[in-house]
């Protein structure tokens, strides 16, 4: 997949190896335009890898393979949602969604979510937990957000920034994280690697 320049008026300072609007978003509400070029890898889990393991292997990846088609330093990124150890992906379908959200109501479940960034020091990467508090959710709520279209390519099934904020109770953590990029630790990494945030105002 080739290139796509963001639409924004300043010219891009980093590639962004995601098709997801809501990291992209994030970045640009850090003054960080983009261009966009998605990675297209395996999601698929290894035997016994931890969730941790996972989505630090993923965005790693991410960006690694987007490295030889841009000029620009990149960035990758990947979320997962836990539960009980457990990684909970995109739903396949309307029974999927509605298991998961099951396993997710009334209990405190983990978001991962792993940031890697290349530039000159080659490769810098974290990752960040949130826990995440649901109330309880009755079959006719399940049923009616997937109707909505919300839950369609989230992890666990559901949109914090969207419909579902009025499930959650209760968040430890980074919300932007939940969203698709813990703002603060991938501030920091940009900066490491040279990437102006706020029009190259933020501090060193």
């Amino acid at each position: 997949m080739s290139e796509v320049i963001s639409g924004a008026s300043s010219p891009p300072v980093l590639c962004l190896a995601s098709a997801s609007p809501r990291r992209k978003a994030l970045l640009a509400s850090i003054g960080v335009p983009v261009s966009v070029l998605p990675s297209d890898i395996d999601e698929t889990p290894l035997a016994d890898e931890s969730a941790l393991a996972y989505v630090e292997r993923l965005a790693i990846a991410k960006a690694s393979t987007a490295m030889g088609r841009t000029h620009l330093p990149v960035l990758g990124s990947d979320t997962a949602v836990v539960v009980a150890g457990d990684i909970l992906g995109k739903p396949r379908d309307q029974q999927h969604a509605a298991e998961m959200l099951k396993r997710l109501s009334g209990g405190t479940h983990q978001v991962l979510t792993a940031v890697a960034v290349s530039g000159p020091l080659g490769i810098l990467s974290c990752c960040v937990t949130t826990h995440v508090t649901m109330r309880s959710l009755s079959r006719e709520e399940i049923a009616c957000y997937w109707q909505t279209g919300e839950p369609v390519d989230k992890a666990g099934g559901y949109a914090i920034q969207g419909l579902a904020s009025v499930f959650v109770e209760e968040i430890q953590g980074s919300h932007s994280a939940v969203v698709g990029l813990p703002l603060f630790e991938t501030t920091r990494l940009l900066v490491q690697q040279g990437v102006p945030v706020w029009a190259g105002r933020y501090p060193t």
